[in-house]
């Protein structure tokens, strides 16, 4: 009978254990959505920015999207370094780190405003959009390993979703408190001064957010740190799943900021809906909004089906409805074109997961490689924009396409774990 009771004990205590190992993982993840919030919603506010630089500045669009060029060009130069400084310091560390970063970066536009210049606002964004970088490098990693690789897809994806939600907000915000108050002003310093206050409360808000993680008792992922003086041989970069992944995620950035570039342009065409930009640029929440809702959705399915095949199903259903845009027209081409955000929902955080999936000690390092391969949102949208200078608007789109028919090999086959390649 003492036996029994001590394997008895010894069994509530494993459960206990384990009870509050998730509860504690809970935890963090509730946490990082908060974090998944704030990089959507500034983000976002590029869309914002964009037009008010180019008001005040006098800008020609290719001087406005160096905008969307520092931004991505930051997770170019910076996604590896981040995930070397990642694997010495840890992911809670990391994060903290892309906070106090992305803040100084919201604090450079105060001067930037102030002396009217355009350059500083650029460098303003490369430093906050670095601090972002090191914040995917740290939080995305983070939370595929908070529990069991089985569902580490529908962790992120409902994660992402608060990105999303964020991404949601962002424009309607930004228009009420940088927008407005630059209308009202009657001069181009005042109107550059509109954007001080909002992101001086940004600062804010990111350095309280630096304070509280830095002092959480999050829990530590053994399986994906790096001890001192320990030996880790061999690199990310010989995972089959991992380099097809990375390619995966730049294929698929460079095909959601293509379509969203374009969408107003193409919805401003007289045989699609004949729309003027300012109605045209509504129909961007259907655009957005769809995949923040197919997140949420997607965080449940995946609990129940094989990530890879529900990211497969997504896009091939992407690849049909952008064929039918190009060959269609009027309604049918335009609720075609942005129904493929609801396809897009679950695209970015299972392709990042899949392919994490089973990097052990070479994680952070994977992370940031997947981070570098962002850069296909700068330069696939301007290889479209050469498409519809020759072939038209309509016809340019089979290049998001060609991208979907990747995304759909990825998650069939590519995403297949494989342990090193040769």
């Amino acid at each position: 009978m003492a036996g029994t009771s001590f394997i008895v004990d010894q069994q509530n205590s494993q459960t206990n254990d384990s009870n509050e190992a998730n509860s504690t993982n809970q935890f963090a993840l509730v946490s990082l959505t908060t974090l998944f919030f704030m990089w959507g919603f500034i983000t976002c506010l590029n869309d914002i920015l964009i037009p008010h630089l180019k008001a005040i500045f006098d800008l020609s669009y290719t001087q406005s999207m160096l905008v969307q060029f520092c931004f991505f060009g930051a997770y170019f130069l910076v996604s590896l370094p981040a995930g070397r400084l990642v694997k010495k310091v840890g992911y809670q560390k990391g994060i903290v780190f892309g906070l106090v970063i992305a803040a100084i970066g919201c604090l450079m536009f105060y001067p930037s405003a102030e002396y009217h210049s355009y350059n500083l606002f650029l460098s303003a964004l490369f430093v906050l959009a670095s601090g972002i970088t090191v914040l995917q490098v740290s939080a995305n990693p983070y939370v595929t390993l908070l529990g069991p690789a089985a569902s580490a897809s529908s962790r992120l994806t409902m994660t992402q979703a608060f990105n999303s939600l964020g991404t949601t907000v962002a424009p309607y915000l930004g228009a009420l408190f940088i927008l407005n108050e630059a209308a009202s002003s009657m001069t181009t310093a005042a109107s550059a001064d509109s954007v001080k206050m909002p992101y001086l409360f940004l600062t804010a808000i990111l350095l309280l957010l630096a304070a509280i993680f830095s002092y959480l008792k999050l829990p530590k992922v053994d399986s994906a740190v790096v001890f001192e003086d320990e030996k880790v041989t061999g690199s990310a970069w010989q995972y089959r799943h991992l380099v097809l992944g990375a390619l995966g995620i730049f294929v698929y950035v460079g095909a959601e900021v293509s379509i969203g570039s374009f969408l107003v342009n193409f919805l401003g065409e007289t045989d699609i809906a004949g729309l003027a930009e300012t109605e045209a640029a509504k129909y961007l929440t259907y655009y957005w909004g769809g995949a923040m809702g197919g997140r949420f959705i997607g965080a449940a399915v995946m609990q129940k089906l094989d990530a890879g095949k529900v990211l497969g199903f997504n896009a091939l259903l992407a690849v049909l409805l952008i064929a039918l845009a190009i060959l269609s027209s009027g309604a049918l081409a335009m609720w075609a074109l942005l129904l493929v955000g609801l396809c897009n929902s679950i695209m970015f955080p299972t392709i990042f997961s899949l392919a994490l999936n089973g990097l052990g000690k070479h994680t952070s390092q994977g992370a940031g490689i997947l981070c570098l391969a962002i850069v296909g949102g700068a330069i696939l949208p301007l290889l479209q924009g050469v498409l519809a200078d020759n072939l038209g608007i309509q016809l340019a789109f089979v290049l998001p396409l060609l991208c979907y028919i990747y995304i759909a090999f990825y998650g069939v086959s590519g995403s297949k774990s494989t342990h090193k390649t040769q």
